[in-house]
């Protein structure tokens, strides 16, 4: 039978996500939920298809339009995620969802076509210059905490852990509040000069995923100063969203939170595998994760671009945001609470 592309329908969903934890090449980002968060939390409208034929799903193609004023308008697979692009199990199938995602390009007249890749650009797609990496690494656990840490940790950081635990006496705690996350968190990008995500989105994250998500939270004489938002796939932990109070890091608190995040995805979920996420070059979240003794890999911008547009240079590394980042850092938080959600959806 012919090869058909289908939009996403709900009827749809479970075949989707049973292919996508199925293919090796699938991700966490290339789950179907993905596609209610972004449509829900920012407004943006979403454009899943995927690739079939006599009844099977052969590939899937994660896609969702941005369009702000301040931003620019972009089809993006996908923001808000790490990867994207399409995945599929024959070459028929990716080519298909690739022109696809062209014909829907041209029909809506959107300037950019983005795909989120650890592979390079293909043939007739434009690369960017290195910006982002991603991080990822084995887990190995066999029980006994401490000979775990030193085969998982650098030393520096195992001191660190260490000094969290007997010093600080720093405790944790697992469990699904996104809400006591978003409370830290929306302080520390503060500190950062970033503007906060809506707490919807991380209620809509937990609602999203209910089996496949954790909050760990990092506790000092009974008072969080850190937390994380970890999503668990296949044999995956990936800590996404994560941040600390000011007093944090002279409690060493967020080490410890990853060794956390670490030994109990590994002992309690069996997990095999760190993914620390993406970051930028040249920040500090990028210098941390090879601290932690993670190996940088290369995470592929690949764009389609309509005549007279350029790649999107919406990222802190723009020097037209320098001063807009200084001044973000000095708001008051309840007034960076109000002014971020707006503008972070056209950051994804």
């Amino acid at each position: 039978m012919a090869l058909r592309i289908h939009s996403l329908e709900d009827r749809a969903a479970p075949a989707w996500d049973a292919f996508v934890q199925a293919t090796p090449a699938a991700s966490f980002f290339h789950l179907s939920p993905w596609a209610r968060v972004i449509r829900e939390a920012f407004g943006h409208t979403t454009h899943y298809a995927y690739a079939e034929r006599d009844g099977s799903i052969l590939g899937v193609l994660p896609l969702a339009r941005m369009r702000t004023r301040l931003f620019g308008d972009s089809l993006a697979s996908t923001p808000f995620c790490v990867y994207g692009g399409a995945v599929a199990v024959e070459e028929e199938a990716r080519l298909a969802l690739e022109a696809h995602a062209l014909d829907l390009q041209k029909k809506l007249s959107i300037p950019c076509l983005e795909y989120r890749r650890l592979e390079a650009a293909d043939p007739g797609w434009q690369g960017r210059p290195p910006l982002y990496f991603t991080f990822r690494k084995p887990i190995v656990l066999t029980g006994d905490d401490a000979k775990d840490m030193q085969k998982n940790i650098p030393r520096k950081q195992r001191a660190e852990v260490r000094k969290a635990i007997e010093r600080f006496k720093l405790t944790s705690v697992s469990d699904g509040d996104t809400d006591r996350l978003h409370r830290i968190y929306a302080e520390s990008v503060r500190n950062l000069g970033s503007p906060v995500f809506p707490r919807r989105y991380f209620r809509l994250l937990g609602q999203a995923f209910p089996g496949a998500h954790d909050v760990t939270t990092v506790l000092h004489e009974g008072r969080p100063v850190a937390a994380v938002l970890n999503f668990h796939f296949r044999d995956q932990v990936l800590p996404y969203y994560g941040g600390g109070t000011r007093d944090a890091r002279g409690l060493s608190a967020n080490d410890f939170m990853y060794w956390e995040v670490m030994r109990r995805a590994g002992n309690e979920r069996g997990a095999t595998l760190f993914d620390f996420g993406r970051s930028k070059a040249g920040t500090g979240a990028f210098a941390y994760k090879r601290n932690w003794g993670f190996t940088e890999e290369e995470l592929h911008y690949c764009y389609r671009l309509a005549p007279g547009a350029a790649i999107p240079e919406n990222n802190p590394n723009n020097p037209k945001y320098k001063l807009v980042i200084a001044a973000w850092k000095k708001l008051p938080l309840a007034v960076a609470n109000i002014l971020g959600p707006p503008l972070v959806r056209g950051l994804g």
